[in-house]
């Protein structure tokens, strides 16, 4: 695959596989190549996750204005996180497979898919905080395989239990795949702030563009392993 930046400088081209070290590599190229627009909404997603830290950091142990303040901090994470770090996602995907975008297309989901996104959102938690329940285990599998929620409900309009069904199903074979880009990824999140805390924006930015390069590969490998099986017409 070869890409030519807005530099006109053509990108080496690399071959991306549905692998840690592949999503990681992959990720790197385009994170450079679309640099400035990526870490534009990486910095929009960031100023969203500061009122629910504002509220979580309040203490107000089991008073009226303690629990009113949770419940309000619930429904922000859902109702109005959700959709923009979904959006984010989807930014990150159009940046993986080369394409312009318009950052605030990132804000689209409250204005066409804002349910699904919210409802996928939802149940994506949900049976990821099961999992995690019934020991730790479970609970990375069942992240492991639901990786691919928020692509699915953007980039195919599914609605939530289509996409958690299709997740699972497309993550057959690559769980271990995503699980060591996740555990990847903690280290490069920890490497990031280690980097006196500045770091960890472009740490965020190429963890995103990673986990995006693993779902365009593994889209990439099904349409490739479709279209080797599909008799030609004549």
């Amino acid at each position: 695959m070869t890409s030519t930046p807005s530099s006109g400088v053509p990108l080496k081209e690399i071959i991306l596989r549905p692998t840690a070290g592949s999503a990681l590599s992959f990720g790197w190229q385009r994170m450079k190549q679309f640099f400035l627009d990526l870490f534009l909404v990486t910095i929009i997603v960031g100023f969203t996750i500061i009122p629910a830290a504002m509220i979580g950091s309040l203490d107000g142990h089991e008073t009226p204005g303690g629990v009113l303040l949770r419940i309000f901090g619930f429904a922000y994470w859902f109702l109005l996180y959700a959709p923009i770090d979904y959006g984010a996602a989807f930014m990150f995907l159009g940046a993986a497979r080369g394409e312009k975008f318009d950052v605030k297309d990132m804000f689209r989901n409250f204005e066409r898919n804002y349910l699904n996104v919210v409802l996928a959102n939802l149940l994506q938690k949900v049976i990821i905080g099961i999992g995690i329940v019934f020991l730790v285990i479970p609970g990375l599998i069942f992240a492991c395989r639901l990786a691919f929620v928020k692509y699915l409900v953007q980039d195919r309009g599914l609605d939530p239990v289509a996409a958690v069904k299709e997740s699972w199903r497309m993550t057959q074979g690559h769980a271990w795949d995503i699980f060591w880009l996740g555990a990847l990824a903690c280290l490069i999140a920890i490497g990031g702030l280690i980097c006196f805390g500045v770091g960890i924006i472009p740490a965020i930015m190429w963890i995103r563009s990673a986990f995006a390069s693993m779902y365009l590969a593994v889209t990439k490998g099904e349409e490739t392993l479709a279209a080797e099986t599909t008799p030609a017409q004549g």
